[in-house]
């Protein structure tokens, strides 16, 4: 089944990168390309994208905003955030206008391929590196609310191993990989972590990871 992406960034060498990427993988067609945030809301309305690469800092409507006016209108649609290590005052804004994940600009072509699969899959994908930036500011400035560990019911050994990984910022392949469990059973677990937590997202999650002891 085919993908369709749209590729939103401001500078056209990024899009031209991004395009010859998509299309060395037969499941991905590229279907349209913006270099401001409204043609990118016009474009997801007109072409009907599965995904959207989306850059978070453009000139007039921002990624951010953008991502929130196509998912008003087309709430299917995921949007995978494109951002660089100094765009942490972007990262929460654009999880809360619902992005589905995060991927840095110099992440490898298989890394980025893979994003794409998993975002239109229904997944969070979020590189690592980025993922523990936000989980350090989260718990710094204590962003979102999180569970308190006293108030947080029985965790099984299984989950308490699962929501360590998920603190690491691994993907649930790996996460499977490293548990030696299906990604069907992972996705399970996390499901299960959410519902016991109060957690609402994988990055809520992380951050509680980083709190509760493995043991």
């Amino acid at each position: 089944m085919t993908i369709r992406v749209l590729i939103v960034d401001d500078q056209h060498l990024v899009r031209a990168g991004l395009r010859m990427l998509c299309e060395t993988d037969n499941a991905l067609e590229v279907v349209g390309e913006a270099a401001t945030g409204s043609d990118a809301v016009r474009l997801a309305e007109q072409l009907s994208p599965d995904v959207v690469l989306m850059d978070l800092r453009m000139p007039g409507m921002d990624g951010i905003r953008a991502t929130a006016a196509i998912l008003a209108t087309r709430p299917a649609t995921r949007i995978l955030a494109l951002t660089t290590f100094d765009d942490d005052d972007h990262l929460y804004p654009a999880l809360a206008a619902g992005a589905c994940g995060f991927l840095v600009k110099d992440a490898t072509p298989t890394d980025l391929l893979h994003g794409i699969h998993r975002a239109a899959a229904g997944d969070h994908p979020f590189s690592p590196n980025v993922l523990r930036r936000v989980v350090d500011s989260a718990l710094s400035a204590r962003t979102n609310p999180i569970p308190e560990l006293p108030t947080l019911p029985g965790l099984t050994s299984r989950e308490r191993e699962v929501l360590a990984l998920v603190a690491e910022g691994l993907p649930n392949a790996d996460i499977a990989t490293h548990l030696h469990l299906g990604i069907t059973t992972v996705k399970t677990h996390i499901t299960n972590l959410m519902a016991k937590t109060g957690t609402t997202n994988r990055v809520q999650l992380a951050v509680l990871g980083t709190r509760t002891p493995r043991n």
